[in-house]
Order: C-alpha cells, then structure tokens, then sequence
C-alpha cells in the first residue's frame, strides 16, 4: 500500500462574483453571489495552485480588464483578493509555486496566472489549442491576456497524475469549455475532488441540471457522470461556485480535508 504523503490542502476565496442564477442553472431565475476560489496543495515535490482567480486590475475596471463578459456580473473584489495576497497572508511567496494547474481558461479561473511567474502551467492540450484559435476564443470568451506569459506549459491529455505517487491527479471533464478538467486530491481524511466549472453547483449533479450555455451539453453530462462515479466511491466534491458549500468549508489558512467536506 502506499503511504500517503505529507500532502496539504487549502481552499482560497479570491473574492466574490455576482451573476444571474440562470447562467448557473438553466431557466432558474434571480441573482445571486459566488465565491472566486483558488485551491493550494502544498506537497513534497511542489507547491501546487488548482485556479488562480482573477486579474488585480479587475479590482480598477472589469469592463476593462475582462470585456464583453463583464456586464453579466458583479465584482465584489478590491486590492488584496488577488491570489499573490491571498497566497502571501498564509505564508507562501507567490514566485515559490512550482505548478499551476488551470481547471481552463476563463478569467475567473486563469486571470491570476500572470502573478506566478515560476509557475510550470498544466491544461488539457484541447483547452490550450481552443485558448490559441481565433473562432474558438470567440466561442469560449477567453483572453490570452489571462494566460499567455511565457510560462513553461505542460499540455495534458486526459488524466494525470501530476506528482506521480496518485496524490494529485487531473481528471478530465470537459464540456463546460473544450478542455475543462478537476483536480483530485488525496488528504489524509480521503479523496477530495475539486470540480471548479464542470459542476458549479451542487444542484448541478443532484438533478443534472446544466448551465444556460456550454461548449458540449453531452460531454459535460459525461463529465458530471464522472464526478457522480468518484462520488459514489467515496470521494467527496467541491463544487466550483457553491456558496452554500463554500460557507461550510475551512477558509485558508486553515487545512482542508475530505472530513470537512458534507
């Protein structure tokens, strides 16, 4: 059997949105505010960010800084929700994390990149090449300026396991974006899976109730399928955007393992 590593894990709110309760869940209606979450996973070969929220100058302009995807949201977010500060305040130099591992390219997930500079970056090759096609970043709304900046990439094809021990591993779910992918963790209370955007809500995989617009419907069904199965072996999830979850969970600098997680 083999022993589980010195492995930590720490769940980052870098800010808040605000946005349409029907862009989350088809055909629902009225608004409501999500978390913006980075994750930190602290292992013996690396120092590992799942995300990495949203650019500093969204705290200046949004419209700015994201675009046409701006007016659909609210920004609760200032000078010290960027992921740096957050990183800094639970004592980790942000030029110190070795990888970052991009769930995909959306600004809310890819826009605090540039903030991490030695950072080897690892996303699904589909995702990287639809972030570097002219049609598919229109599709998508992503922005290079959230992700290209020189860094290292590692591009990835299907799953991997990023330390090679079976610690920290890269699931594919795509459909939300063409390249999408979660992160699963091995803590010492068991197996935590951070879904980010294939499933933003808990009611997303309880009914199957997808967002209002998606790259692939049946492929994001596919992928809330996987996250049912490993589910259903004992891994517990957190969601992308669940505030509801959110508010439950040990906010860094406090560690986070599976036993939090109900």
């Amino acid at each position: 059997m083999t022993e589980q590593p010195p492995l930590r894990l720490r769940a980052i709110e870098c800010g808040r949105m605000q946005g349409d309760l029907g862009l989350f869940l088809e055909g629902e209606t009225g608004r409501f505010s999500f978390p913006v979450l980075a994750f930190l996973v602290e292992h013996p070969r690396g120092t590992l960010l799942f995300d990495a929220g949203l650019h500093p100058d969204v705290a200046d302009d949004p419209a700015a800084r994201i675009g046409a995807p701006a007016r659909l949201f609210g920004f609760d977010f200032s000078v010290g929700d960027d992921v740096a500060s957050k990183l800094a305040a639970c004592g980790v130099e942000p030029a110190t994390v070795t990888h970052v591992v991009n769930s995909h390219l959306h600004f809310d997930h890819a826009g605090g990149n540039a903030l991490l500079p030695n950072a080897r970056l690892l996303v699904q090759r589909r995702e990287w090449e639809a972030g570097h096609d002219a049609d598919a970043v229109a599709q998508n709304a992503f922005n290079p300026a959230d992700y290209d900046h020189g860094h290292d990439v590692v591009l990835v094809d299907g799953g991997h396991d990023v330390f090679g021990d079976g610690s920290v591993v890269c699931v594919p779910t795509f459909g939300h974006t063409p390249g999408h992918q979660s992160l699963k963790v091995r803590t010492a209370g068991g197996d935590v899976v951070l879904t980010a955007d294939a499933c933003y809500l808990r009611r997303t995989l309880e009914d199957m109730h997808l967002p209002r617009a998606v790259a692939d419907r049946d492929a994001m069904l596919a992928s809330l399928g996987t996250l049912a199965a490993l589910q259903a072996r004992g891994a517990r999830l957190v969601f992308g955007h669940d505030p509801e979850l959110w508010s439950r969970l040990p906010a860094a600098p406090r560690e986070l393992t599976a036993k939090d997680i109900h």
